[in-house]
């Protein structure tokens, strides 16, 4: 029977070592706890943004568009007037470069491709 109690007791034991072992703090964290716990901030001064934001202003109203006094007459001269055509004249340039205007480019997007020369 002693032999069955002093393994009772070792088992016993090692149960108690491993509670005691698991239970131990660690020092870091309470460490760290501590001086957690003993911070006091700074306060800050009401006015520490002044000079740091800006004031906000919002955009100006824009002013609306004003009619010209004799719109009449600037419509009757807007009529007599020829709009400025691009020359027609323009020869068919081999590179999209040299294309100047919407229609000679047109044109010149409307042209077959260039056949390859075989090599032989």
């Amino acid at each position: 029977m002693s032999i069955l109690k002093r393994a009772v007791q070792n088992a016993t034991r090692a149960r108690f070592f491993s509670a005691s072992a698991a239970s131990r703090k660690d020092l870091v964290q309470d460490l760290y706890l501590k001086e957690l716990k003993g911070f006091k901030p700074a306060p800050v001064a009401k006015d520490a943004h002044v000079g740091v934001v800006k004031n906000f202003s919002g955009p100006s109203v824009p002013k609306p568009p004003t009619l010209p006094s004799d719109l009449a007459a600037e419509l009757s001269a807007y009529d007599a007037s020829e709009p400025a055509i691009a020359s027609a004249d323009v020869a068919a340039p081999t590179s999209a470069e040299g294309v100047s205007g919407a229609d000679a480019f047109l044109e010149f997007m409307e042209q077959d491709l260039p056949k390859e020369e075989a090599h032989h």
